[in-house]
C-alpha cells in the first residue's frame, strides 16, 4: 500500500469531512501544531533517562492518546471524547507536582535535564497548537469549551512536568536574573 495519495499536491487536502480546503486552512494548522506536539513527546519519551521511563513515560503516553482524541474530536463532526473530566484530571496532576516540589519565586530559565528542556519546548508548542486551535474556534467551527479548557490547561501541566524532571534529578533551575 503506498502511503501517498498525490492528492495535496495543489496545495489542499481533504478533511473527515470530504471537502477540500487549503493547507493553510485554520483546522487543518490547528491539526499540524497538536500532531508536531504529539510528535515532540514522543521525542522527550524516547530520550527519557531509565529512571524517568518509570514514572514519565506512562504519563506521556497517556498525552499523546489524548491528543490523538483531541485531534479527532476537531476532524469528525459531532466527536466528542475530551471532556471536563480530562481537564480536572490535568489540573490534580498539576496540584499534586507543584505541592511537591519547592515553589518559584522568580521566572526561571527553560532547561535543566535534557527531559526537562524537552518538556519545555513542548510546553511552548502546546501554547502553539492553542492558539491555533483558538483561531479556529473563533474564525470556523466551534470546538467546545472541554477542548478549548484541557489545551490551556495542556501547558501548564507540561511546564510543571518540566520542573518535576529537574527536581526529581536535583537540577537546579536557573532564574531569568541573576542572583
Amino acid at each position: 500500500m503506498k502511503i501517498y495519495t498525490k492528492t495535496g499536491d495543489g496545495g489542499t487536502t481533504r478533511q473527515m469531512t470530504g471537502r477540500f480546503v487549503p493547507k493553510y486552512d485554520p483546522q487543518i494548522a490547528a491539526l499540524g501544531d497538536l500532531d508536531e506536539l504529539d510528535s515532540w513527546l514522543g521525542v522527550v519519551a524516547a530520550n527519557a533517562t531509565t529512571a524517568e521511563k518509570a514514572w514519565l513515560v506512562p504519563v506521556l503516553t497517556r498525552l499523546q492518546r489524548e491528543l490523538y482524541a483531541l485531534q479527532a474530536d476537531i476532524s469528525v463532526p459531532r466527536h466528542q471524547t475530551i471532556t471536563e473530566d480530562h481537564v480536572h484530571a490535568q489540573e490534580a496532576a498539576i496540584d499534586r507536582i507543584m505541592a511537591a516540589i519547592p515553589p518559584i519565586n522568580a521566572f526561571i530559565l527553560p532547561g535543566g535535564t535534557p527531559t526537562a528542556a524537552g518538556l519545555q519546548y513542548a510546553r511552548t508548542v502546546a501554547r502553539r497548537a492553542e492558539r491555533s486551535v483558538d483561531a479556529l474556534n473563533d474564525t470556523q467551527q466551534a470546538v467546545g469549551a472541554p477542548i478549548l479548557h484541557y489545551i490551556n490547561r495542556l501547558s501548564d501541566y507540561l511546564f510543571a512536568l518540566a520542573r518535576e524532571a529537574n527536581w526529581r534529578a536535583g537540577q537546579e533551575e536557573l532564574r531569568s536574573k541573576a542572583e
